[in-house]
């Protein structure tokens, strides 16, 4: 059995953070669920093991978000995900040391991968 990691999932989509947490708790992880990236910045004191975080959210998106974490010394593993990828946000959170940014719908495989690398 995989040791359990503390994940995060940043996504302004109920479904979506309701269906990547049940497949992370399945795969053996804790996991914390935050409908904005305001509100996972308010909860920083217990730091995650991994991020998965979406782009495209109100107010803060996920690459403000990562800039924001970055600033504060925060240089944990973090996975994006956006149903709009375009190529300058990837490059842009790739080379701020991002470790996958996935087009949505992701697959679980897609994630499964991701995480294994982020956590190893």
């Amino acid at each position: 059995m995989n040791p359990m990691y503390r994940v995060a999932i940043v996504d302004d989509d109920d479904g979506v953070r309701q269906s990547l947490s049940s497949l992370l708790r399945a795969l053996g992880h804790e996991v914390r669920t935050f409908a904005s990236a305001e509100a996972f910045l308010a909860s920083l004191e217990e730091r995650p093991d991994c991020l998965l975080t979406d782009i495209q959210m109100p107010q803060m998106n996920g690459d403000v978000l990562q800039q924001e974490l970055l600033a504060r010394g925060y240089a944990f593993p973090m996975i994006f995900m956006s149903a709009y990828p375009t190529e300058a946000i990837r490059e842009r959170v790739m080379a701020r040391g991002a470790i996958a940014f996935l087009s949505k719908p992701v697959d679980a495989e897609a994630i499964s991968r991701c995480l294994a690398l982020a956590l190893e």
